[in-house]
């Protein structure tokens, strides 16, 4: 095993993975192994001759797995991250045979007589809160796990999470592929209205006048919003709105296959449907409590939407034209509002967000609230050379934990922005400190000075909202892995990163990069104008995705179910879906499925969360954030994700605060 440097602990500094070592041929050999010594411990912790009880079955299970979980959570890391052709051949065998482990261990039926019987005796067994809700927790995903059934209904089911788990990877890899296929050729001729720094990163090494635009979602939206020429914008809009319908990397027949194996999978483990399975251990608890937030918003969104829509055909018609307000307009003549209304000019703004600049602005900001300190590893290798790593320590010296940065776009690279964990905090057998990585896809700026990425208001809030998600695993501070972190409910997972926003769009980080006290007055009050956009955007695609786990009738013909559904939302033509059923890879490969509403629920959370801090009257209130921290990011799933946001606001959460934070009331 020692020959293989995957298999190997990390014993280096901070205990770092191996990732020059890295060779994709070490992989598959690596996995069998760790999964001949997990199937070991189970069967120690299985066979055991002595009665079960806390310590030696569901404790003995949270240690169980540490090689695995190491194999595991690299391949996850590089096959989404640096995703060459070596790693994509190796992708569909990888999850295969995790997934095959994994249903064995649920469906083993003497292992789970063992929880159960713990669960039986679980109130007398004198535990703590956290012990009694890992106890509760385990016993529910061993019976979501399929442990409880029998006979042919156990064989269909296992065949249903392996056929699934293949699924997922064909729609992800047929995203990547489609994605890279394509770019938009251009010559000098063609860049009126863009700034000099999209030209300076689009420019084409070695030629003299031509420049590039991928189907990344960042330079889909920023030539979607700078560029002058309307034919150019529709044929980039047409290109990155029909990846995947049809052709070589045709994902319909994957989502026609996905939904139906989701439904009958639901329906074996006793539920209505997948959106009822999917939803029992969220906040939400149901569907119908998640869409009835859902439709506290849509209606006031799409109203906002059509008044916006309105006064974007306007300004059209002014400029002489007379054609319709399409998707490819909409961010070109809102960009246009902002500017003439409110002084609000975009590439003026993006020319202080460097992505330098904006990281340190995170790590000074992370500073103030929780006394952090990000200090640069150069000693410390990363999966590719854009890969940066940083000693996370208390400003008096105290070890949190390693972070990993990647901020770039390439092609290896799955679209989208993510924080993964390659380890979690725990202190079951010692202090054992987390390693995490925040990945996202910003348009570089030419070599050498990457760093002088010049990044939109949107793509600066994005490093925000995933190093919100970094700081719930860096600061999290349980006994057991499996409560670790961002280990908890989906709809509670994206309200650390959703709060975490907040403080890049306040004058107080806007100043310290710089960005004149003018700028950031027009931006605050552009802020509020296109919340029907956005909302809309955001609203529909959360609907669309409740909609498609509610019974089975999506699956004959999704296409058909998206187009019924969105008339019935009476959906605005001139936005489109945020994110179409093709390439919606948060719900086909991201496990988001009937619960991309998380966004906005987390969003109630993090509204009413911050309006603590306005309240205040200082959004680094001192004693507001050391709360924040123990009661929200220290406390991971040791308990009822509601009781942590009670700890912390001294109520539940209010969701008009999400309305007035939209500005829709």
């Amino acid at each position: 095993m020692t020959d293989n440097p995957l298999l190997r602990p990390w014993n280096g500094p901070l205990g770092p993975p191996p990732f020059a070592e890295l060779r994709p041929e070490d992989f598959l050999p690596a996995l069998k192994a760790a999964i001949a010594l997990h199937e070991g411990e189970i069967a120690h912790i299985r066979d055991n001759p002595e009665p079960p009880d806390f310590a030696n079955t569901i404790e003995a299970l949270e240690r169980s797995g540490e090689a695995l979980a190491r194999v595991r959570r690299l391949f996850w890391t590089v096959s989404s991250a640096q995703a060459t052709d070596a790693i994509r051949a190796i992708e569909g065998d990888m999850s295969s045979l995790m997934s095959a482990h994994g249903t064995a261990i649920s469906h083993d039926a003497t292992l789970f007589n063992r929880i159960a019987a713990v669960h039986e005796a679980r109130h007398d067994l004198n535990l703590t809160g956290p012990q009694l809700r890992l106890i509760e927790t385990s016993h529910a995903g061993f019976l979501r796990g399929g442990a409880a059934l029998e006979g042919e209904a156990k064989t269909r089911f296992a065949y249903i999470d392996a056929r699934l788990a293949q699924l997922s990877i064909q729609f992800g890899q047929n995203v990547l592929a489609a994605t890279a296929d394509w770019t938009l050729d251009l010559g000098p001729e063609d860049l009126d209205g863009l700034p000099e720094a999209m030209r300076a990163s689009a420019k084409v090494p070695g030629t003299p006048d031509r420049y590039s635009f991928s189907l990344g979602r960042g330079d889909f939206e920023a030539f979607l919003t700078f560029s002058a020429r309307r034919d150019l914008r529709e044929r980039l809009w047409r290109a990155f709105t029909s990846r995947c319908d049809g052709g070589p990397h045709d994902n319909w027949p994957v989502i026609a296959e996905t939904l139906s194996l989701r439904h009958e999978r639901a329906r074996l483990l006793g539920y209505s449907d997948y959106g009822a399975y999917a939803l029992e251990d969220s906040m939400a608890r149901t569907p119908a409590a998640a869409k009835a937030l859902l439709d506290q918003l849509w209606e006031p969104a799409k109203k906002r939407a059509h008044e916006e829509a309105a006064e974007l055909q306007a300004l059209i018609q002014e400029d002489g034209e007379t054609f319709t307000l399409a998707p490819w307009d909409w961010r070109f003549y809102a960009e246009r509002v902002r500017r003439d209304r409110y002084a609000m000019d975009g590439s003026a703004i993006r020319s202080h967000l460097r992505l330098d600049d904006v990281l340190s602005a995170a790590f000074a900001t992370t500073s103030r609230l929780y006394d952090l300190t990000f200090t640069r590893r150069e000693d410390i290798a990363g999966y590719h050379p854009d890969v940066w790593a940083w000693e996370v320590a208390t400003g008096s010296g105290s070890p949190v934990g390693l972070l990993y940065t990647d901020y770039l776009a390439r092609p290896e690279k799955h679209g989208g922005a993510w924080m993964g964990s390659l380890r979690v905090q725990e202190k079951l057998d010692g202090d054992t400190r987390p390693i995490v990585y925040l990945v996202a896809n910003f348009p570089p700026a030419p070599p050498p000075d990457l760093g002088a990425t010049r990044l939109s208001v949107d793509e600066a809030r994005t490093l925000f909202h995933e190093f919100g998600h970094a700081l719930h695993g860096l600061l999290s501070d349980v006994l057991y892995p499996s409560q670790s972190g961002t280990s908890v409910a989906r709809d509670f997972v994206e309200f650390p990163s959703k709060f975490m926003e907040n403080w890049i769009i306040s004058r107080e980080v806007l100043s310290g990069m710089g960005v004149p006290d003018t700028l950031i007055a027009a931006l605050r009050k552009a802020e509020e104008y296109g919340q029907g956009f956005a909302g809309v955007e955001l609203v529909s695609c959360s609907l669309l995705d409740l909609a498609l786990h509610q019974g089975e009738d999506a699956a004959s013909d999704p296409k058909a179910f998206r187009d019924a559904e969105l008339a019935r939302l009476e959906m605005p033509e001139a936005i489109g879906l945020r994110h179409d059923l093709p390439y919606f890879t948060h719900i086909f490969d991201g496990g988001y499925a009937s619960a991309y509403y998380s966004y906005l629920w987390s969003e109630v959370l993090d509204a009413d969360a911050f309006e603590a801090f306005i309240e205040a009257g200082d959004i680094f209130d001192a004693d507001l954030a050391t709360r924040f921290r123990q009661e929200i990011l220290s406390q991971g799933d040791q308990r009822d994700p509601m009781v942590s946001y009670a700890a912390f606001r001294g109520r539940a959460p209010n969701t008009a605060a999400l309305l007035r934070a939209r500005h829709l009331i």
